[in-house]
């Protein structure tokens, strides 16, 4: 039995899910991290339907790989043509890989209604392509398209269709739920008819829109398959593809596979990458690699977890490089509270049960009222600095004022800031395009002169949620800001009436927090 290979087309099949385009620079990118993680074939996509994916591979051609073999992804030849002028194949070979991946119609309706020409032919064209390719120095991956609506149509056809390419001379046949309307039992029965009929190596290549992609894929796995098709995420055209993110660590973690030749410990990294570099936002509840597939909120599972953590965790986040979260809320126990103040940093050896209880009344009360601390851990921090810790802010706000320009289409702010710093009173008036962006320039402008350290920092994201939409424009809001510096990025909240008031509040704790970053890290200057 040949050993199992991972096949990823995130680079052509994701890139046909819906907002996502990749430059050619973007794949190249991509490349080189799933090199980087392992990956066996990497489909960068088809050489003759575009101009982006001619200049991939033709920027790839000098690209020195570790591991990775890049596959040129094309259909059988065109029907009623020389397969030596068929342009597609003659572009898959210019393309510079030796491996190409060809899908062929295995639905007797495909090929009839969309092809319009007879079985026998489309056999031939099947038969033809494999035997041109590999004539020309190519190993051949065929994928059977739509195989399992073909085989519940016609059984008959459709695995002539994967003998036809296996005498042709294809080293994998994949099997496509193109359509990913398959349930595990209909593809297990399927995999197994084919099995008895065929010796040949197969593939699984599932789409999720039936919401067991990975299911079937493992599944294929288990009766034999020796290639697995997938994306990372699990994007792709409608409701994407399986997803080699959860795929592979179930298969390392479930089937106890070695996986040698993956860093499985990088598939959390990889999923962020790939994420951020197709402009999608991460799952926050993706199993395995997403930042709440071991986050814990409730008091009794985290006394738990602190004594086992498989009570409340089936593997180890740090097999694949992601990390357990422990969140402080009005469900917290002593017990959150306890480890959220070790992760942070905090000595416990002077900590009172009244301490304890205290702290808790007051994160209960605050949530209460909208404050949310699981998503800005940095305020969290700062209030515990200021309720226990002989802490004292590097500024203090005395006032400030929004006042707004509208100029025809166009509105422009102005901020006014009073600070007292260093026992200097600080008064400084900045514009912005908005009061948010006006009050930042501001703090800025006033700080800069005291902590040149500030010049590094940058809000990087901005969010605002409605607490309670009945109240119309009266309505609380929760600010949530994130910034960064060159190192690391933090979120802080502010929660009022006023959105002006919520996001100052979230504002004043971003600053504050730099600043108490840059002080411990001793970066910090005042002059």
């Amino acid at each position: 039995m040949k050993s199992l290979t991972f096949y990823d087309t995130t680079l052509r099949d994701g890139a046909q899910g819906e907002g996502v385009s990749f430059t050619v620079d973007d794949k190249i990118k991509i490349v080189k991290k799933l090199d980087d993680f392992g990956i066996d074939y990497i489909e960068g996509g088809w050489p003759g339907s575009n101009p982006k994916d001619e200049e991939f591979f033709a920027a790839i051609r000098d690209l020195k790989l570790k591991h990775s073999k890049i596959v040129a992804f094309s259909s059988t030849k065109r029907y009623g043509i020389d397969i030596k002028d068929d342009l597609n194949i003659k572009k898959m070979i210019d393309s510079g890989v030796d491996t190409v991946a060809i899908f062929g119609k295995s639905w007797d309706f495909h090929v009839t209604d969309v092809l319009k020409i007879s079985l026998d032919e489309n056999l031939a064209l099947i038969e033809d392509t494999i035997k041109y390719l590999l004539e020309n120095n190519m190993q051949v991956i065929f994928d059977a398209e739509h195989f399992f609506d073909g085989f519940a149509s016609n059984p008959t056809y459709a695995l002539e269709t994967l003998k036809v390419a296996y005498e042709a001379g294809a080293e994998v046949l994949v099997l496509c739920d193109t359509n990913g309307g398959q349930l595990p039992t209909q593809l297990a029965s399927t995999i197994g008819k084919v099995k008895e009929s065929l010796t040949a190596p197969l593939g699984i290549h599932a789409h999720n829109d039936s919401d067991v992609a990975v299911a079937n894929s493992l599944l294929a796995y288990e009766l034999g398959a020796v290639q697995i098709q997938g994306t990372i995420g699990g994007i792709g055209e409608r409701c994407g593809n399986a997803d080699l993110a959860s795929i592979i660590p179930a298969l390392k973690t479930k089937y106890k596979l070695e996986l040698s030749n993956l860093n499985v410990n990088k598939i959390t990294s990889l999923y962020y990458y790939i994420m951020e570099v197709a402009n999608l936002v991460p799952e926050n509840n993706h199993p395995y690699v997403g930042s709440s597939a071991f986050t814990h909120k409730a008091g009794m599972h985290v006394n738990a977890l602190q004594k086992n953590s498989e009570t409340y965790e089936h593997v180890s986040p740090q097999i694949f490089g992601n990390k357990r979260r422990i969140l402080v809320s009005e469900l917290s126990g002593k017990s959150n509270l306890k480890y959220k103040l070790q992760e942070l940093g905090f000595d416990l050896s002077n900590f009172t049960k009244e301490e304890y209880r205290s702290l808790a009344t007051k994160i209960k009360d605050m949530e209460y009222q909208g404050y949310q601390f699981e998503g800005a851990e940095a305020s969290l921090k700062l209030l515990f600095l200021r309720e226990y810790e002989d802490y004292h802010s590097l500024f203090g706000v005395e006032d400030f004022k929004i006042i707004s320009h509208n100029f025809g289409k166009k509105t422009d702010s102005e901020a006014v800031v009073k600070l007292k710093v260093k026992g200097e009173s600080v008064h400084i008036v900045a514009e912005g395009d908005g009061p948010v962006n006006a009050l930042d320039n501001a703090l800025r402008k006033a700080l800069l002169s005291f902590f040149p350290s500030i010049d590094v920092m940058k809000l990087i994201d901005y969010k605002v949620r409605v607490l309670n939409g009945k109240d119309g424009t009266a309505a609380k809001v929760r600010v949530l800001i994130e910034s960064s510096n060159t190192e690391q990025s933090w979120t802080t909240i502010g929660v009022s009436t006023n959105i002006i008031q919520a996001s100052w509040q979230a504002l004043i704790d971003s600053f504050e927090y730099a600043l108490y970053l840059a002080k411990n890290n001793g970066s910090l200057s005042a002059n």
